[in-house]
């Protein structure tokens, strides 16, 4: 008898596969990282055939990690680095130029264009986001100018557009050959290109934007089955793929965030704070972005707050592979260690422009407060402190537009797991931080979503069951962090202000 569900977690540095049974608990695990590629500052992409390389090669991994075979599978769930664009010819199957990354900055010129006389918020009250560089749509819109081999297969109807997620669903289920253009509302609400209302492509917009909706893949809820894996791909069978949602909503889904008010954070690539708001759709007035949550099968969509950094731990990745810092990543917390605080260093990393609440496409990295005292302890401190102070910045936004002060923070991700980070986090918040037992809930909450779409889980109650405490965090008696520390964030950030022109 089945007994597991697959999810595929399509992330910003990697790949990964991992086997799930009906305990949410991981029998089975796979990952390998694909390359980031920088062709000029500020630019930033991934290929495309590589990630769905990795892809296939993590399926097998993980299905072999966990001893099982294609048999022992109920369905597939799929989540995936958002905002991502890949454009890509549904005759052969191959990309038109390289994935454009959600980090990337290319299109600032673009979105200056856009604004048209209105400002930042434009489309804002249609889509709930404010005109920035990380959105697919204006991804797209760069493409169609700039890449002649997309305006081509746009213009012959054979330009096919989707986030990482659509392209992962796309080749599992046929590619060229009757692959599903799917996506679901979570990726959708990120493109910039759907209405939040109606969840549909917006007509107006997209006449706007310039992109053809010939392009757009049907939007989906976030559990149903779009389609079956092939006898020749990675799984070595006929399976529902049946689960679809961007990383930070599966992680919400993960972290059993059924209920308006609960809350969680990321800990990625970047960080990503989600408030789930039930089915109301909440604009935020403090710089927040209102965006889906989720939607299961015919169930009314579920609307969320959201929070979004750019730059956590990716900063760690930076210094590691950049600066040569050390050699592995779980070494920052070494060196932090090894001072007792971060000697006046304060490292705001701005490397693609400061996301929420700031939305300043013109700042860019800086580290301040240097003297000859410091030392590569304080950097490195100073590192893994800006992923608290900027999660600090994104909960008092929240607290502002929902009018709930938030009293504990469920985490999760892979940073979760350094003991100085989290405690650090807790001190500056002045709230107990919360980490789960299965700390990596975006790959569970794709399996949630698939599980429930084929009947493997009956409803979110049973989700909630398998959720459970592994750590908490209290805030440091008599801590200074969340004031005097957090005052001197505050000022570090503006010097990053009107640095490109």
């Amino acid at each position: 008898m089945a007994k597991y569900v697959a999810a595929i977690d399509q992330g910003t540095t990697s790949t990964r596969c991992m086997i799930f049974n009906h305990s949410g608990q991981s029998i089975g695990i796979h990952q390998l990282e694909h390359e980031q590629i920088f062709p000029k500052p500020g630019w930033v992409e991934h290929d495309p055939m590589e990630v769905w390389a990795r892809t296939q090669d993590v399926v097998k991994g993980a299905m072999k990690n966990a001893g099982i075979t294609a048999d022992d599978l109920v369905a597939v769930g799929i989540t995936n680095q958002r905002e991502t664009t890949v454009v890509w010819d549904k005759t052969t199957g191959k990309p038109l130029y390289n994935a454009i990354v959600w980090q990337d900055t290319r299109t600032d010129k673009l979105i200056k264009e856009l604004e048209g006389g209105v400002g930042q918020n434009r489309f804002r009250e249609k889509v709930g986001l404010p005109l920035a560089t990380y959105f697919s749509g204006p991804k797209v819109r760069w493409m169609l100018d700039n890449v002649p081999a997309v305006k081509e297969a746009a213009d012959a109807g054979n330009a096919l557009f989707g986030n990482m997620d659509t392209w992962v669903i796309w080749n599992l289920t046929g590619g060229p050959n009757g692959g599903a253009h799917v996506t679901d509302v979570t990726n959708a609400s990120r493109t910039m290109l759907m209405n939040l209302e109606t969840l549909n492509w917006s007509d107006s917009i997209c006449e706007t934007m310039g992109i053809p909706k010939s392009m757009l893949p049907k939007i989906c809820s976030s559990s149903e089955i779009y389609g079956y894996t092939q006898v020749d791909g990675p799984f070595g069978a006929k399976l529902p793929v049946a689960g679809d949602l961007g990383d930070q909503q599966a992680a919400t889904v993960g972290q059993a965030c059924f209920s308006p008010g609960e809350a969680k954070n990321t800990y990625g690539t970047g960080c990503f704070m989600i408030l789930n708001t039930g089915e109301e759709i909440v604009p935020s007035k403090n710089g927040l972005l209102t965006t889906l949550c989720y939607k299961f099968g015919d169930a009314p969509a579920v609307y969320a707050l959201e929070g979004s950094i750019a730059i956590t731990g990716s900063l760690i990745q930076w210094l590691r592979d950049n600066l040569d810092f050390f050699d592995y990543a779980p070494h920052v917390e070494d060196y932090a260690k090894e001072v007792d605080d971060n000697g006046g260093v304060y490292f705001v990393p701005a490397f693609s422009g400061l996301f929420a609440p700031y939305w300043r496409s013109d700042a860019r990295g800086a580290i301040v407060g240097l003297t000859r005292y410091v030392k590569k302890g304080h950097i490195a401190r100073a590192a893994l402190e800006a992923t608290a102070y900027q999660t600090r910045e994104v909960l008092d936004a929240m607290n502002q537009d929902s009018g709930v002060p938030l009293t504990a923070l469920k985490v999760d991700g892979g940073m979760v797991y350094n003991d100085l980070l989290m405690q650090f986090q807790s001190d500056v918040l002045d709230v107990p931080v919360v980490r789960p037992k299965v700390a990596e809930t975006t790959a569970l909450g794709a399996a949630y979503a698939a599980g429930l779409a084929v009947g493997f889980w009956s409803n979110t109650d049973e989700m909630r069951e398998n959720w459970g405490i592994d750590k908490t965090w209290e805030p440091t008696e008599g801590s200074n962090a969340s004031t005097d520390l957090y005052k001197m964030w505050k000022k570090a950030v503006t010097r990053t202000f009107d640095w490109v022109e």
